[in-house]
C-alpha cells in the first residue's frame, strides 16, 4: 500500500475515532437513545453530510460504540482470565469484571443492552451490525474457553451442561442482575442491599451451581 493510502486509511481511522468519541460524549448527556446525528456531528466538528459517510443512521453509530464496547469488554475479560488458574476462578473474575464494566462504562453497557434486545442484528453489508456480531463473538469465545477449560481441570461439574448452554445461561443471569441494579435501586436499599452486595450474591450462586458436589455427595 503506498504511502499516501496508507495516510488516508489513518485519517479516516483517526475520524471515525473522533464521531465514536463524540457519540459516547452525547449518550452520556442524553442517553444512547437520545443520540441526534446533528448534535454528534456538531461535537465531531464535522458536517452532517460527512458524518453520514461513516455511519448511514443513528441505529449504526449505535451499533459502532457497541462495537467499541465490546472491544473494551473484551480486553477486560481476557485481563481477568490470566489472573487465574482455575476454570471456575476464571468465571468469577469475568462475572466481577463485566459488573465493573457495566458501572465505569455506562454508555457502552445501554448500547449493547439495547443491541443485545434486538432478535438479529439488521445490518446490512458494510455496516456496523456485522463488526458487533464479530466483536460479540470473541467476548464469547473467552466465556466458552473458560468454561471448557473449568470442565477439564475439574473445577466446574461436567454434567452442568456444555460450555455455550452454561456461558448463554451465565451472561442472561448476570446481565439480568445489572439491569435489575441500574432500574431498582431504591427496591434493593429498602431491602438494605447495595448493588456491589448483589452482584456478589449472584456471583456466589453462580459458584455454587457450577461446582462439581462433594466426593461424598456424588450420585451417579
Amino acid at each position: 500500500m503506498s504511502t499516501i493510502a496508507d495516510r488516508r486509511l489513518e485519517e479516516k481511522d483517526r475520524r471515525r475515532s473522533a464521531i465514536l468519541d463524540a457519540a459516547e460524549a452525547e449518550a452520556a448527556r442524553t442517553g444512547v437513545d437520545g443520540l441526534a446525528m446533528e448534535r454528534v456531528a456538531r461535537r465531531a466538528r464535522i458536517s452532517r453530510a460527512l458524518l453520514y459517510v461513516y455511519f448511514r443512521d443513528r441505529t449504526d453509530l449505535q451499533f459502532g460504540l457497541c462495537e467499541r464496547g465490546l472491544g473494551v469488554l473484551a480486553t477486560r475479560f481476557e485481563e481477568a482470565v490470566a489472573r487465574h488458574q482455575d476454570g471456575l476462578e476464571r468465571i468469577i473474575a469475568i462475572g466481577r469484571a463485566y459488573l465493573a464494566f457495566s458501572q465505569e462504562f455506562p454508555v457502552y453497557f445501554d448500547a449493547l443492552a439495547r443491541f443485545q434486545a434486538q432478535d438479529s442484528a439488521p445490518g446490512a453489508a458494510g455496516s456496523c451490525a456485522s463488526a458487533c456480531l464479530a466483536a460479540g463473538a470473541r467476548v464469547h469465545a473467552i466465556l466458552f474457553a473458560a468454561i471448557e477449560a473449568g470442565q477439564q481441570d475439574g473445577s466446574i461439574e461436567a454434567r452442568v451442561g456444555t460450555p455455550v448452554a452454561i456461558a448463554m445461561t451465565l451472561w442472561g443471569f448476570m446481565h439480568g442482575i445489572i439491569l435489575l441494579t441500574a432500574t431498582k435501586g431504591a427496591v434493593l436499599a429498602e431491602h438494605g442491599l447495595t448493588a456491589r452486595a448483589l452482584g456478589e450474591q449472584a456471583l456466589r450462586l453462580a459458584a455454587r451451581g457450577l461446582a462439581p458436589p462433594a466426593a461424598d455427595d456424588r450420585r451417579e
